[in-house]
């Protein structure tokens, strides 16, 4: 395993810890679940209205 294929610790949409057991996975990365992936989707489609 490399760097870059190791499991991320934190939500990259609310930098939350990760549990193992809540894991949800969209577009190469973990995020703690959908709601949170569907916010991280949505930041950069506002930022570019």
């Amino acid at each position: 395993m490399t760097e870059t294929d190791a499991i991320q610790t934190n939500c990259p949409a609310c930098n939350k810890p990760i549990k193992k057991v809540k894991l949800y996975y969209r577009d190469g990365k973990f995020y703690c679940n959908k709601k949170c992936w569907r916010n991280f989707v949505k930041k950069p489609k506002e930022q570019q209205k």
